[in-house]
């Protein structure tokens, strides 16, 4: 399901890090979230919910340039 607010994702489960592009064109970097956050990211129907909830309060992140 297409969302409102992310337009794609990305892991590298090397350096763990969840890689978020928006539709604003703005990169973030999600750093040591775990192989099974992302997968779920993945499944649920709400990935903006799911990243506002799940993956910012938790997980330390930059944004990329």
């Amino acid at each position: 399901m297409p969302s409102s607010v992310i337009d794609h994702f990305s892991y590298d489960a090397e350096t763990l890090i969840l890689e978020v592009t928006f539709l604003s064109g703005k990169v973030y970097a999600y750093k040591d979230v775990p192989e099974k956050i992302y997968q779920t990211m993945r499944r649920t129907t709400s990935k903006g919910r799911y990243l506002n909830f799940v993956i910012k309060p938790n997980y330390a992140y930059e944004e990329l340039n």
